[in-house]
């Protein structure tokens, strides 16, 4: 069936107006859409460079795609799902449940698709962002970038691997079309999705080989399906799953205590990997080989009960010395093993603190994004505003990354605070907004000393969660509801606001302005849910 689409012609000669744009439709941007709805706001539209609603988990499906959150807390709490077949949701349920979700809520007809972001340029002038797609131009008040950490697959820098004849994709770009029945296949990296990815293959590969960097911490996953009296109470017993949401809720909470407060209290976390590591691993060499040499929770922390099994199969290999380079039909190790493959899947996860995306967002000093955070580190104000970018709200923006529970409850949060900026934009007949710097600088620097004492910053380990920097650019360090009190309502005090009446006219020989803050008594006011703190 043919999805809804507000505009598929080819570039427009003009641009087109609209109040808000939002760039992305995964979890993150069909929330800001449904909200906006919600509250009242139509004059919007939503640009997904893909064909359909879902992002990630759109793209990436590839064999064993599924959830490491449990389904009923994986979901919007304005949507539950009584329609969930297991405790762990795999990829195909998540998807129809986020395209479910999209067409309940009517704003498919908000949507923009196959349409690619190319840049976005602030207006100083204007005080409008001027956004060039593949899909012609825009000029927008307010854009809302929600383009997600897991977006831009990493690929690796290995000598010789674009001269490989065989199969090759990365794991978010899984060939279907490939056959690789009883093929050799190597797989690098071994994360999240590459865990899910080897037991599949390992049932059809005549030959294996899994290319390690660095081994995971993994725990049992407590996966079932769900019975038939389960389903009928989640449909028809008011608020019983609600409760269930409840309980999973508070119980990953506990797990923040050992993650960013006190790191020994991982320790009966880490006791219960290394006893689901001892049981399924009795090849004493190959436990060596899969043994983390850093504290649980350092880096993400995987569950799989398959992995490991996959792993002590006789056609199967864990390769630790690393790879030198890639030929034309093999893989040769920094040791000079040569291993002959016919294809190679690439599981090296995401750009995530250097996102593509980043260099082509330039704002009010004409630098980039990506120039903004390789400057001075990814830093920003409650994951949702940047210094230098005014009228731009981010979700799933710095530090709002989790280790132990639900994105879709962040991405709520910081929901309720775009929208309720927005709200406050249009009350106070706001042109301009951008978060002061000075509030910015006091909010990461009490973050970062939060995240000092964190088992991500002393558990030993290098991760993606770190930037170039040495900062934990990505996780949010704390309670999780935390994080929803301080983003219930839009600070209009941390930022510096100019109203549309303080904008000069704008004539071609107006140079670029930054106004005045709006006054101290507007403000301050706080009858109208704008909080200054």
């Amino acid at each position: 069936m043919s999805l809804p689409v507000t505009d598929t012609s080819a570039r427009a000669a003009s641009p087109r107006q609209v109040d808000t744009l939002i760039i992305g439709s995964g979890f993150a941007g069909l929330g800001a859409a449904i909200k906006l709805v919600q509250e009242g706001k139509h004059d919007f539209l939503v640009l997904e460079r893909g064909n359909d609603v879902g992002g990630t988990w759109r793209d990436n499906t590839y064999p064993g795609a599924a959830c490491d959150v449990p389904s009923h807390l994986y979901s919007y709490s304005f949507a539950l799902n009584p329609e969930w077949t297991r405790s762990f949701s795999p990829q195909p349920e998540i998807q129809n449940y986020i395209s479910s979700v999209s067409r309940k809520f009517n704003v498919l007809d908000k949507h923009i698709f196959g349409c690619e972001v190319q840049s976005a340029h602030w207006n100083d002038a204007s005080a409008h962002w001027e956004v060039r797609t593949s899909k012609g131009d825009f000029v927008a008040k307010i854009v809302v970038a929600a383009v997600g950490a897991l977006c831009e697959p990493s690929l690796p820098d290995i000598k010789g691997i674009e001269g490989f004849e065989g199969e090759i994709f990365h794991s978010a770009q899984w060939n279907h079309d490939a056959d690789l029945n009883g093929k050799r296949i190597a797989v690098i990296g071994t994360g999240a999705s590459a865990i899910q990815i080897v037991p599949q293959l390992a049932a059809k590969a005549a030959q294996l080989d899994v290319y390690q960097r660095t081994a995971p911490w993994i725990l049992p996953r407590a996966d079932r399906e769900y019975t038939r009296a389960e389903h009928l109470a989640f449909k028809y017993i008011p608020g019983f799953q609600k409760l269930c949401r409840t309980g999973i809720y508070w119980m990953r909470e506990t797990q923040v205590v050992g993650l960013a407060k006190a790191p020994i209290f991982m320790k009966p976390l880490q006791f219960a990997a290394e006893r689901h590591l001892r049981r399924q691993i009795k090849d004493r060499e190959l436990r060596r080989k899969v043994t983390p040499n850093f504290q649980i929770g350092c880096k993400r922390m995987l569950i799989s009960n398959n992995y490991y099994p996959a792993l002590a199969q006789p056609n199967v290999d864990v390769v630790t010395d690393g790879i030198a380079e890639v030929r034309k039909d093999s893989v040769v190790d920094r040791n000079g093993v040569e291993r002959k493959v016919d294809a190679i899947v690439v599981a090296t996860g995401f750009h995530v603190t250097d996102s593509p995306t980043f260099a082509g967002i330039f704002g009010k000093d004409g630098r980039s994004l990506a120039q903004t955070f390789d400057d001075g580190g990814q830093q920003g104000y409650k994951g949702s505003a940047i210094a230098n970018f005014p009228n731009m709200f981010f979700l799933v923006g710095p530090n709002t990354g989790l280790g132990h529970s639900s994105m879709v409850f962040m991405i709520e949060s910081q929901v309720n605070y775009v929208v309720d900026a927005i709200k406050a934009i249009e009350r106070y007949d706001i042109a301009t907004v951008e978060v002061r710097k000075d509030a910015q600088d006091a909010y990461n620097r009490e973050l970062q000393a939060k995240i000092s004492k964190s088992v991500w910053n002393n558990g030993g380990c290098a991760s993606w969660y770190l930037d170039k920097h040495g900062n934990n650019t990505t996780l949010w360090p704390g309670f999780t509801f935390e994080f929803r009190n301080m983003t219930k309502q839009f600070d209009l005090g941390a930022y510096r606001s100019v109203t549309t009446g303080d904008l000069p006219a704008v004539t071609a020989q107006t140079p670029a302005v930054h106004g005045d803050p709006i006054d101290t008594e507007l403000t301050d006011l706080d009858d109208d849910k704008v909080a200054a703190q």
